[in-house]
């Protein structure tokens, strides 16, 4: 995969190549952008500030990332639909239906306690501007509380995630209820792999080899998009 940093770009312009619209820490996109990693697409990379709402609204209508548009300058978001629109030939396994629910139902629950241990150091990442940083604490203190009571909190969400990832330690196979890779690794590790920028936090060897082997079948790097040129 040939990752390009769009730097300057007309959004409502056909363009040669396919564009990914996201913000780094966001687990959706990084779905996406490990799907289109281990696919080994060639795209333009544009990673918007969380509070660039015109950008997204001139593409989609929403105020949703990440959006995908393609060579033709049709834009699409929701990251299950983008994977599935890029991943025509299905190299990309999916789970049977039946566990396919539990794990959304799991991911519901493990991502509430992610984001609020998360999110107060995310937000001091070079991800975020002054402006986008206080846009970004302003929306999601409204739903979850200030992130200074966050960050105080931090060893009750630590205890209900290490809780949760014991619990899905218990269904590797080695892949999650599957001797082969499949899109449920993705989901799961796309969820995870923000908690690396909590200081100190910890998973535990099992659980890190594993996101390790998905990093190394999905050829994923975290912060690519400030090193492309």
């Amino acid at each position: 995969m040939r990752l390009q940093k769009l730097t300057e770009t007309n959004i409502l312009s056909v363009n040669k190549m396919s564009t990914l619209y996201h913000y780094v820490h966001c687990p959706y996109c990084i779905r996406v952008r490990m799907t289109l990693a281990f696919l080994d697409e060639n795209y333009r990379d544009q990673v918007l500030q969380y509070d660039d709402e015109s950008t997204p609204l001139k593409l989609t209508g929403v105020k949703m990332l990440p959006i995908w548009q393609d060579k033709s300058g049709k834009a699409m978001n929701e990251s299950l639909d983008i994977i599935k629109h890029l991943d025509k030939d299905n190299r990309i396994p999916a789970l049977k239906q039946a566990d396919n629910e539990e794990l959304e139902n799991w991911l519901s629950k493990l991502g509430s306690n992610v984001h609020n241990l998360a999110m107060p150091y995310w937000v001091w990442t070079p991800e975020f501007k002054e402006s986008s940083r206080n846009y970004f604490e302003a929306k999601k203190s409204k739903k979850r509380g200030p992130f200074k009571e966050l960050a105080k909190n931090r060893n009750h969400f630590e205890e209900q995630i290490i809780k949760d990832l014991k619990y899905f330690e218990s269904n590797l196979t080695p892949w999650y209820k599957s001797e082969e890779f499949t899109l449920a690794d993705i989901m799961v590790a796309a969820h995870l792999w923000g908690l690396f920028v909590v200081p100190e936090f910890r998973f535990s060897d099992k659980m890190h080899s594993y996101l390790m082997a998905v990093k190394s079948k999905t050829k994923f790097d975290y912060h690519a998009p400030f090193w492309a040129n």
